[in-house]
């Protein structure tokens, strides 16, 4: 007996220990591999304003005056413009999405740097203001302005564009200041869906006649 209990106390000791994996299974290398390296974020460039003055000065300036105060009514003002809100026209324009065969014919020149340096050199510029002429329809676009009009489910354009005209950065544009004669021209094309590039302000154009769009533009060329 006593040299049975040995020999199979031998047998047991020659037996390979059991690797805790299933059988089949690879077992882990002595070292996890190294993690991929994360890839760098891609580096936005910042707009060169150098450049972007040099292109304004050749393209725009003619229309929109050197400094982006265009002295021109029926053109609007660029300077201190929200650069995204320019950047976004500019390349709805190339597009055909907003139709204006001047501008498209401006714009289809431009590479999004182009833009983006226009853009922002335009913003660096100080807005210069304007003033609201007819006072008998300035106190109707005030009106309109701030508080809408309620019984027909008209937005008040401060909710998007600021009490003071200022827009909100990225989102709305600046109006404050804004020729009078753009602004209508602007506000008659979203009524009439010549201009389609903003459902916003389609809807709210829809429901304006133009005594209320001739008062909402010259209260906005006085804002400040």
């Amino acid at each position: 007996m006593k040299l049975f209990v040995t020999s199979l106390l031998a047998a047991l000791l020659a037996v390979p220990a059991v690797s805790s994996f299933a059988a089949g299974e690879a077992a882990a290398p002595a070292h996890d591999a190294a993690p991929a390296a994360a890839a760098a974020p891609a580096k936005v460039a910042k707009p060169d304003l150098v450049k972007g003055e040099a292109s304004f000065t050749a393209v725009c300036a003619s229309c929109h005056g050197a400094d982006g105060n265009s002295g021109t009514p029926a053109n609007p003002k660029l300077a201190q413009q929200h650069p995204e809100y320019l950047v976004k026209q500019l390349q709805e324009f190339k597009s055909g999405k907003r139709k204006n065969p001047i501008m498209q014919g401006f714009a289809s020149a431009l590479s999004d740097d182009d833009m983006k340096n226009i853009a922002y050199w335009a913003t660096s510029k100080k807005a210069k203001t304007g003033f609201a002429k007819d006072k008998e329809l300035v106190a109707l676009g005030e009106r309109i302005y701030r508080g809408g009009v309620q019984d027909r489910q008209i937005a008040a354009c401060a909710g998007c564009h600021s009490p003071t005209g200022a827009g909100i950065p990225s989102q709305y544009p600046r109006l404050s200041g804004q020729h009078s004669d753009y602004t209508v021209t602007q506000l008659t094309a979203f009524r009439d869906g010549s201009r389609k590039n903003s459902i916003p302000m389609t809807q709210v154009a829809a429901k304006l006649n133009d005594r209320e769009i001739r008062a909402l533009a010259d209260y906005i060329a006085g804002l400040r």
